[in-house]
Formats: C-alpha cells, sequence, structure tokens
C-alpha cells in the first residue's frame, strides 16, 4: 500500500493522508489545521486580523494565531522538554493584543513555535509521556499520541471561530 504524502488542495493546503500510518496520519491532520488558520490570515492587513467576532467578544484573528503559537509551545516543549519555558509572548493566552505586534510578526513567531515542537518531537514514539506543564491538570502524565489529538481538536475548533472571523471580515468563507 502507498500513500501520496504531496497532494495538495486547489488553496495549497496539503490533504491529509487517508490511508498509512497512525503518526504520519496524525501530523498531516495537524499540518492541514495549521494551513486552514494560516489560510484565514491569507490576505489580510493588521487592521483586519484585529476585527473583533461580535460583542462582547474581543476574539480576533490576530489574537487567534498569537493563542495558537502558545498552545504550540505549551503542548510540545513544555510538556515534552521544558516545562519552565515561559510564555511565548508577554501575556499568558496570547490573545491580548499590542499596538506593535502586527499578523507577519505573529505568523513568524507561530511559524517558530511549530517548527521547535517539531524537533522536540522528531526522535519520540507516540507512547512517549510527557507532563502538562500547569492548569487544572497539571502535573498529569500526558502520551505524545494524546497531545497530537487534542492539538487537531484545538485547531479544529479556533479554525471555526476563524470561518466567524474571516467571513465577518471581508466575506470570505469556506475552507
Amino acid at each position: 500500500m502507498t500513500t501520496d504524502t504531496h497532494r495538495t488542495l486547489p488553496d495549497g493546503r496539503p490533504v491529509p493522508l487517508m490511508t498509512g500510518g497512525e503518526r504520519p496520519m496524525l501530523e498531516s491532520w495537524l499540518d492541514f489545521h495549521r494551513a486552514t488558520l494560516e489560510l484565514k490570515c491569507a490576505g489580510l492587513d493588521d487592521d483586519q486580523v484585529r476585527l473583533a467576532s461580535a460583542e462582547p467578544s474581543a476574539l480576533t484573528l490576530l489574537g487567534l494565531l498569537q493563542h495558537l503559537a502558545e498552545v504550540e509551545r505549551n503542548w510540545f516543549q513544555r510538556a515534552f522538554e521544558d516545562a519552565a519555558l515561559p510564555p511565548v509572548f508577554e501575556e499568558e493566552t496570547g490573545y491580548r493584543l499590542t499596538s506593535e505586534r502586527g499578523l507577519a510578526e505573529a505568523l513568524d513567531v507561530w511559524r517558530r513555535e511549530i517548527a521547535r515542537g517539531r524537533e522536540v518531537c522528531a526522535g519520540r514514539s507516540l507512547d512517549d509521556a510527557g507532563r502538562i506543564p500547569d492548569g487544572p491538570m497539571g502535573g498529569l502524565e500526558v502520551s505524545l499520541r494524546w497531545v497530537y489529538v487534542h492539538m487537531i481538536e484545538e485547531y479544529a475548533r479556533h479554525n471555526g471561530h476563524a470561518d466567524i472571523l474571516r467571513e465577518r471580515i471581508d466575506g470570505v468563507t469556506g475552507a
């Protein structure tokens, strides 16, 4: 059995594997969702990615991107390498917007966190365990498999938010 790992959708996102091993499949789904978030931000300027969804929510595409940079660091680097690693941004959740941080910087930071997380996990098996660094479940053991599944869920949920935000910004829907 062979799998085609080089297929892309017309919008450039990678098609997740439909056959093959568990880890490549999990990684391909996570990459698909990461690409979906990036697509939702494509072609927008700094002002547009700062537009909130709907009152009373202050949720923005820029805030989502910053939050997911934090999530990448937390679940891969902090859980499997260094629990004391500080937040990516000065604010713990990443949702807070600052006037000096724009889309290009946030994308660069997010991409660096993804790349570093890949490095941390490269030699590990899905059964390797890390520890949830903090929060209500802080200190609990967690497998890399669980983290991949959680990350897919995290991105899928936030990509739903990104769909609504993008539609409000310029009417673009889908993907």
